[in-house]
């Protein structure tokens, strides 16, 4: 039905709203008056055309940075839900600063926002709904019991588009951390977009800012494109991870700049006896040209969340400037479960803490209840091609004992050393596996294989992503 999209900041203005005054027909009815049918309107960004489409302004929206606009949202998305099957919606928000609470999206149907768009999350918790934990969690992040909603959201959805001519989310995240480091939260702090059990799901071309939590968490959900996404928080904001994929199949992540308070990407599947229970693994992850800054945190987290399993993720071309560690796949005795055929090439790293990092150690646990006999088994882990300068450490791969991580392969990488390096750049611990042309020298757990011998990045394609 559509195209996957390709990032363009460029794009005038004028088409979008050329295209929404193309109007040829008027739709009988009482509310569909503000609903208008396009001509030949492709949206450049996305490459998506809808049938319908009505600005938050037809519904009383007032773009001033105090008027609360929730309202408007849903009585726009509720109207224009109803051309689901018949060519779909798009709800177009004009220039202007959009002071909103949560609202839910609906299937067939983009939200686009302008390039001076700007979308205020609401400070005002009564505006936020409290829902159930996630099942594959059983608990909130924050605090035992159920989450606020986040400020996007939507469930059992097909084919949904949240896009812009690099338009602004803006989550006014202070007030949400500020509650967090003072222990005054009930509920777990929303997030900015949350699609869950979804299917052909896009997220491309917007700029994300202080979150209250994670960004993009797509969940439970399949065919799912992120993309062209600038996302930008304090390095200090508690848990502003940038795109976190979770229990989902078949995802591309291209093209985006993170900067966070926590991981840029961090890979997920359900915590404990949770994700074991509900069994939903995240396979089929694509993750190309990152450009990440996270001083304290990675560019790239397996887990440490990962109890419904971690498999088949591809990513390549990716930078990380000041990070703590490039590439980290957390876990612990209790999860369960697997993290296995992880390939990664062609990474550039420029003042990092460490470049590879695993720890079988994490703990962090939801509830006392988890399985002391659920082991994570980690196996097939492959790096190639790496140039990093300005780092502390090498690497720290910590196993489980008795359960060592297995299938480790280093190649092709050169690591260039601060001024004051640690005196032992290798710890290996309870792993296995095999090295080549790596420097510095890597622990004797990772046996020299000589420089012909690079580790594996397969060279054939996941099943395109049905959008």
């Amino acid at each position: 039905m559509w195209t996957t999209p390709r990032r363009n900041l460029q794009v005038l203005d004028t088409l979008v709203l050329l295209g929404l005054v193309l109007v040829l027909i008027n739709v009988n009815g009482v509310e569909s008056r503000t609903v208008r049918i396009l001509d030949s309107f492709g949206y450049p960004v996305t490459g998506c055309s809808r049938k319908y489409s009505a600005s938050l302004a037809d519904f009383g929206g007032v773009g001033d940075g105090v008027s609360s606009n929730t309202k408007a949202f849903q009585a726009a998305i509720d109207n224009l839900s109803q051309y689901a099957s018949d060519g779909g919606s798009l709800l177009f928000v004009p220039p202007g600063k959009w002071l909103t609470g949560s609202f839910n999206l609906t299937s067939h149907f983009t939200l686009y926002l302008h390039k001076d768009a700007t979308l205020l999350a609401s400070q005002d918790e009564s505006e936020w709904a409290v829902i159930d934990p996630l099942p594959s969690y059983g608990r909130g992040r924050d605090a035992v019991g159920g989450r606020y909603i986040s400020l996007i959201f939507g469930t059992n959805l097909t084919d949904v588009v949240v896009t812009g001519d690099n338009g602004t989310i803006h989550g006014q995240g202070t007030t949400w951390w500020d509650k967090f480091h003072k222990g005054e939260l009930k509920y777990t702090r929303p997030y900015l977009i949350e699609i869950m059990y979804s299917d052909q799901v896009q997220i491309s071309s917007l700029t994300l800012m202080d979150s209250p939590s994670w960004n993009v968490h797509p969940i439970y959900s399949s065919n799912v494109v992120v993309q062209g996404l600038t996302i930008v928080a304090p390095v200090t904001s508690p848990n502003t991870d940038g795109i976190n994929p979770d229990s989902c199949t078949n995802t591309r992540i291209e093209d985006c700049y993170i900067v966070s308070g926590d991981d840029c990407v961090a890979v997920k599947s359900g915590w404990d006896e949770y994700g074991i229970k509900f069994a939903m693994p995240t396979k089929q992850l694509v993750i190309r040209r990152l450009t990440c800054i996270s001083p304290f945190s990675a560019v790239i987290a397996l887990g440490s969340e990962m109890s419904g399993g971690i498999e088949d993720v591809r990513a390549e071309d990716i930078t990380g400037i000041n990070s703590e560690s490039a590439v980290r796949i957390k876990t612990a005795v209790g999860r369960g479960n697997y993290v296995k055929d992880i390939y990664v090439r062609g990474m550039t790293m420029k003042t990092m803490k460490m470049v590879f990092w695993m720890a079988g150690n994490y703990g962090s646990h939801p509830d006392n209840d988890y399985d002391p006999n659920a082991i994570p088994v980690i196996q097939n882990i492959n790096f190639r091609d790496v140039v990093a300068e300005n780092v502390t450490m090498a690497a720290r791969l910590e196993g489980i004992p008795g359960h060592p991580f297995t299938g480790i392969c280093i190649s092709n990488a050169t690591i260039g050393l601060t001024k004051k390096p640690k005196k032992i750049q290798w710890n290996c611990t309870e792993i296995a596996g095999v090295s080549s042309d790596v420097t510095p020298p890597p622990c004797n757990l990772l046996t020299d294989q000589g420089p012909a011998n690079a580790c594996d990045f397969p060279e054939d394609s996941f099943p395109s992503v049905k959008l």
